[in-house]
């Protein structure tokens, strides 16, 4: 077991067997939300040498510079990396890394690299999401074998996680604005270092348990939908997805596609697990969108444990470049990843006993301070790295909250890569919320004929 790891490997195994319902923390352990961890229940003290330093509130004031839309563009933008990560010195570094982005610095020598800044834990909320997971820590509960879960609004729901699949919930009901729009381009990166535009689409998300006035008694249980409508290229402008989550395992997906072909709105089962990304021209599963996307229940999730690592983070740069600045052949330009040090829980998810999966095994690395996945490396059924997931977070201070899209998905045997939802040269804003009648088929199916 990796030397860095805090959970002692009989309390991991105690904690990857059964789940069973339960709320997740007593109330004195609860109320070191405001002592030493910080309000979403990541650890408030820095580390022993100082690289992570101590959470003091995150960025919740508007910042300098250049925007687009809601998002700064230049957050740190005259820091210098303090070292850089590549093919020669991976092994001063291995216990910071990643087997994926080991697998890539291997795979690329000549190209990739980690430019390393300096941390900053900029992770902030509002003080009702504080409030809220305040009460989440001892009122929210797991049930259906931990694939759904009850009682908790507003916030993280296990802020003091003891099981995997609390942490997974955490980064699902993970801090958003109630509303938000925005513009992303799909772009595939072929074997030979080519790249093409699967799709540009405009996309409207909502998050009812941000709502002003959600509650548990009166939230339908819907954490998140989305609607979204495909712009380029010709062929597919006008084609539709429509999309609600739940937390209640029962009823976890309900999704509609509009094909303007066929003009006319269906139900649309498939669009989850692991069928192949239409948006994406299938070159990514429906659930390595945005880290993970949908529901949990093909999987038993057990918690490794917390460790330090080298992840993306801040990347507010990064969405600032233009498109063909941020990406290079084969991988994101290094130019403009920002890379840095912190703590993240370490989830690894294998297929459930009676259900199937492409690929059967994956780890998880979730940053404590967001509860954002921040890597994902996927293995084969021979268990052999196969895949892994960048995703780059940027800070939203109006909000506040730093936020994530665009994920980076690597067939590393394929040699091809998925930029899902590249925010480069597009707007993002936080907007007033819509009634929920617009996340349907039937408003769907109303605007296609028209």
């Amino acid at each position: 077991m990796h030397k860095h790891l805090i959970l002692s490997a009989a309390i991991a195994a105690m904690l990857s067997g059964a789940q069973v319902a339960h709320a997740a923390v007593g109330a004195d352990e609860a109320a070191k939300l405001k002592t030493t961890l910080t309000p979403l229940g990541g650890e408030k003290a820095g580390n022993k040498d100082g690289s992570i330093p101590e959470w003091n509130g995150g960025v919740t004031k508007p910042l300098p510079g250049k925007k687009m839309g809601d998002i700064p563009t230049e957050i740190f933008a005259n820091e210098k990396p303090v070292f850089q990560v590549n093919a020669k010195n991976i092994a001063q570094y291995d216990a910071l890394l990643s087997d994926g982005t080991k697998a890539l610095l291997q795979k690329y020598p000549e190209s990739f690299r980690l430019d390393v800044y300096p941390t900053h834990r900029t992770a902030a909320a509002p003080q009702k999401v504080y409030d809220s997971v305040a009460k989440n820590a001892t009122r929210c509960k797991l049930k259906d074998g931990g694939y759904s879960i009850e009682g908790c609004i507003g916030g993280t729901p296990f802020p003091i996680p003891k099981e995997g699949v609390e942490v997974m919930w955490n980064y699902l009901m993970r801090v958003e604005a109630p509303s938000i729009e925005y513009r992303f381009k799909n772009i595939v990166g072929n074997a030979d270092g080519s790249h093409t535009l699967a799709t540009r689409n405009e996309i409207s998300f909502q998050y009812p348990q941000y709502y002003e006035d959600a509650t548990p008694e009166s939230w339908s249980g819907e954490y998140a939908m989305f609607r979204f409508n495909t712009l380029e290229p010709p062929f597919k402008a006008g084609e539709s997805l429509v999309i609600r989550d739940s937390v209640d395992q029962k009823n976890a997906r309900q999704a509609w596609q509009y094909l303007v072909g066929q003009r006319r709105v269906r139900r649309a089962p498939t669009v989850s697990y692991d069928t192949p990304d239409f948006v994406a021209s299938g070159a990514n599963y429906f659930d390595e969108v945005q880290g993970f996307f949908g529901s949990l229940d093909r999987f038993q999730w057990k918690l490794i444990g917390k460790q330090e690592m080298l992840i993306p983070h801040n990347n507010n740069g990064l969405i600032g470049a233009k498109l063909d600045d941020a990406l290079a052949k084969f991988h994101l330009n290094p130019d403009h990843v920002r890379w840095e040090r912190h703590r993240v829980w370490v989830v690894e998810a294998s297929v459930a006993s009676g259900k199937r999966h492409a690929v059967p095994k994956r780890r998880y690395y979730i940053d404590e301070d967001t509860w954002l996945i921040a890597l994902v490396d996927g293995y084969d059924a021979e268990g052999k790295l196969w895949r892994t997931t960048q995703v780059t977070p940027f800070v939203v201070p109006s909000i506040p909250a730093t936020l994530m899209k665009t994920a980076t998905v690597f067939n590393l045997q394929a040699g091809t890569m998925s930029v899902i939802q590249a925010l480069n040269g597009e707007d993002f804003k936080v907007v007033p919320r819509k009634q929920e009648t617009f996340f349907t088929g039937d408003a769907v199916a109303a605007e296609g004929v028209r």
